[in-house]
């Protein structure tokens, strides 16, 4: 399955979950620590606009989304399913894919490799926001496997990125072993 395929499910997989918050749950402490559910739809909603610009070439400045941001959840609006659907990046065509970009700790890769980290990325703030909110967060194993292969090749462990790795328990699943990975305790706020 291609690139573009594998990230146009894991932001399916990221909708699903957002759908099922409830009103009054945007304000739950998510997986990730000092933040809400709320602060990560926004940060999600960061990466949809990032991604975008760097497709394009135009300049994006806004910071309250980035990795480590305090409150990301001024970029989820008031209706952050809506401003997730309406910022949800379509497709990018191959020589899009190829273009170089400059990202700080990964240094020159092309947009294909971003869009990896972002499959990455909504994978797991796909199980921190459902995870906070008492889902079962069952991950499509494939989208596990993309996740967990970039996070060896390429995760950045300093605070507001991933935290350290934590040691899964005997017999976990591959899910569980990606999400220790990145810093993720079933069932317990660990830094995101």
């Amino acid at each position: 399955m291609d690139t573009m395929d594998l990230y146009g499910r894991a932001q399916d997989g990221f909708d699903a979950v957002l759908a099922a918050v409830r009103d009054d749950q945007w304000e739950t402490p998510s997986a990730c620590a000092e933040w809400t559910v709320r602060d990560v739809a926004g940060h999600v909603v960061w990466g949809q606009h990032q991604l975008r610009a760097w497709a394009t070439g135009e300049d994006y400045t806004e910071t309250a989304g980035a990795p480590g941001s305090p409150h990301p959840a001024v970029l989820a609006g008031a209706d952050p399913l809506e401003t997730w659907r309406a910022a949800r990046t379509a497709p990018l065509a191959d020589e899009t894919l190829r273009r170089t970009i400059s990202l700080t700790g990964l240094g020159e890769i092309p947009l294909e490799g971003v869009v990896t980290l972002l499959i990455t990325d909504l994978v797991a703030h796909s199980w921190d926001i459902g995870s906070a909110l008492g889902q079962d967060v069952r991950l499509a194993p494939d989208l596990v496997a993309v996740a967990h292969d970039w996070a060896r090749a390429n995760v950045v462990r300093r605070p507001g990125f991933f935290g350290p790795e934590l040691v899964p328990p005997a017999g976990a699943d591959e899910q569980t072993r990606m999400l220790a990975f990145l810093g993720r305790r079933v069932g317990a706020s660990v830094p995101a």
